[in-house]
């Protein structure tokens, strides 16, 4: 039941009320073992002599967060023993994650590539249970009015706890063995786990009662609100949208040292200007998209994101220039900003809140796709063609999922069908007993 128009809290009122206090620790423990994987690992792997193919094929190792919602149904349906149905499961996760990064650093690289891919597999499941759990415990947590403030803080959370393992992490390890890098960044996984004891569960919110429910209607909706073909669509663009984008990052740390950057660089300069031109850029598209709507705001901010891949190109060319450097990755992350915050708004109109949790699971699996199988053919790519011609590749990679917006999100697409949709939303949910 909303509150009445009259009780509504004012905006200040909103952005710092509990419910966004947790969105920006949901954000936190979400975004900071991806860039443990992301970043942290391949920056190692270089600096311990590993070639580009094989940290290209590491990529593979982030697969479980592609079939996270193959598991998804278990988690939504059984309740750990301690804790609630949610907070439980967070615990659970946050405890493996903490000692499994904490773990890896006492590796070597050199005689135990395997093993470490093997832990980085474990990292990436548990990571990716996490997310399933927080995502759904946000989604149950925040009101209708509340998704869109709720989402944009988590997400900017997200990107603000790349700083310890892009960063801090980058910057330890010019001085400290990496064994000791590793424990201290697996120490800060103990922010989530004492914010999850701090976490109020919604009791209003009722499992599946079977297991066969938790897992055949989230699908069964999905595609007959949207018939075969219309999934097929949604969930190849899901795909192909940022395509490029994904892959042109993806050999990020080792493009950079391979310029000659030193790890101090790197850390101070790209991987902040990375990261505040993000949340730059996703601050200005949800601000934009309030007027834009969702399907001109795909086709704008999709055009800047190949736009801005175009600057690794020149970097490439201008080699250890940290101007360069700065403006260059500021331009693309602001370009990543904007795309994101238009794709996430995307996958939230796409799913049902009754079955939000499993659904977001599949979508945002889709989504990562590219990340996993574009970047595990990066490293050979680039041995083979070099960094520029590689940048002008993935460049054209983006072009298929701006083709796609013809179909999922035309240009002049019916707002108002958003509107009914939301609607129709909040009476499933009344119907569903909340």
């Amino acid at each position: 039941m909303q509150e009445p128009k009259g009780d509504e809290p004012s905006l200040i009122q909103s952005i710092f009320s509990p419910k966004m206090l947790t969105c920006i620790f949901t954000g936190l423990s979400s975004g900071f073992p991806l860039y443990v994987l992301f970043q942290l690992v391949p920056a190692w792997l270089r600096t311990e002599g590993v070639d580009l193919a094989t940290i290209g094929l590491f990529s593979l190792i982030l697969l479980p967060y592609n079939w996270k919602f193959a598991w998804a149904p278990f988690m939504d349906r059984y309740m750990p023993p301690l804790l609630g149905r949610r907070t439980g499961w967070m615990l659970v996760t946050q405890i493996f994650l903490l000692f499994t990064i904490a773990f890896m650093g006492f590796l070597n690289p050199e005689t135990s590539i395997g093993l470490i891919a093997s832990v980085c597999v474990v990292v990436a499941f548990f990571s990716a249970s996490q997310d399933i759990v927080l995502d759904a415990y946000r989604r149950e947590l925040l009101k209708e009015n509340e998704l869109g403030l709720g989402n944009t803080i988590h997400v900017q959370a997200y990107r603000i706890s790349g700083l310890i393992p892009g960063a801090l992490g980058l910057i330890l390890a010019d001085s400290l063995d990496w064994n000791i890098v590793f424990m201290i960044i697996g120490a800060f996984m103990i922010i989530g786990i004492v914010a999850t004891f701090n976490f109020v569960e919604n009791n209003l919110v009722s499992a599946p009662k079977t297991l066969r429910e938790a897992v055949i209607q989230p699908f069964s909706e999905f595609i007959s609100r949207n018939n075969w073909s219309g999934a097929a669509l949604i969930l190849a663009f899901m795909f192909f949208y940022k395509l490029g984008d994904n892959m042109a990052v993806a050999l990020q740390t080792p493009f950079l040292i391979d310029l000659g950057f030193s790890l101090t660089t790197i850390g101070l300069v790209a991987k902040n200007a990375g990261l505040w031109g993000a949340v730059f850029g996703g601050i200005l598209g949800g601000i934009w998209m309030i007027k834009l709507g969702i399907n001109k705001a795909l086709w704008i901010f999709g055009l800047v994101q190949i736009s801005t891949i175009f600057g690794f190109s020149v970097l490439s060319e201008a080699g250890n220039n940290t101007l360069v450097l700065a403006i260059v990755l500021s331009m693309e992350y602001v370009g990543v900003g904007l795309g994101t915050a238009a794709f996430v708004a995307f996958i939230a109109r796409s799913t049902t809140p009754v079955y939000a949790a499993t659904q977001l699971s599949l979508l945002t699996a889709i989504s990562v796709l590219p990340r996993t199988f574009a970047s595990a053919s990066s490293g050979f790519i680039v041995e083979e063609i070099g960094y520029t011609s590689f940048f002008y590749l993935c460049m054209a990679l983006a072009i298929p999922g701006m083709l796609l917006l013809f179909k999922v999100a035309p240009w002049n697409g019916d707002q108002q069908l958003f509107e009914e949709e939301a609607a129709g939303n909040e009476e499933n949910l009344e119907s569903s007993g909340k």
